[in-house]
């Protein structure tokens, strides 16, 4: 079957780092678009990394600068490093693939705070 499980979110204070990870298994991963996503309750699901099967990345405005999205197509991972974390950072973040389909992780929560 087909599975992506993230894990790595945490507490952390403003201004520091964590490093998400999602692993996949059923699905040929070198051929799959993955992404991050993140969403608080009330709010639209919105991406905050991409990185395509062949490498190219792209991030939402606001990450820019601060998170690196990077994949390991042998250990069918996916990783984002968040750096310089803010309060507005907190949500629970998702990891997606896709290629005919989409398919979802479960989540992991960020949470950022002092």
């Amino acid at each position: 079957q087909v599975r992506l499980v993230e894990s790595g979110g945490g507490l952390v204070q403003p201004g520091g780092s964590l490093r998400l990870s999602c692993a996949a298994s059923g699905i040929i991963f070198a051929i799959y678009d993955v992404g991050w996503y993140r969403q608080n309750p009330g709010k639209q699901r919105e991406l905050v990394a991409g990185i395509t099967s062949g490498g190219s990345t792209n991030y939402a405005d606001s990450v820019k600068g601060r998170f690196t999205i990077s994949r390991d197509n042998e250990k069918k991972m996916v990783f984002l490093q968040m750096n310089s974390l803010k309060p507005e950072d907190t949500a629970v973040y998702y990891c997606n693939g896709r290629y005919r389909t989409n398919y979802w992780g479960q989540g992991t929560q960020v949470t950022v705070s002092s």
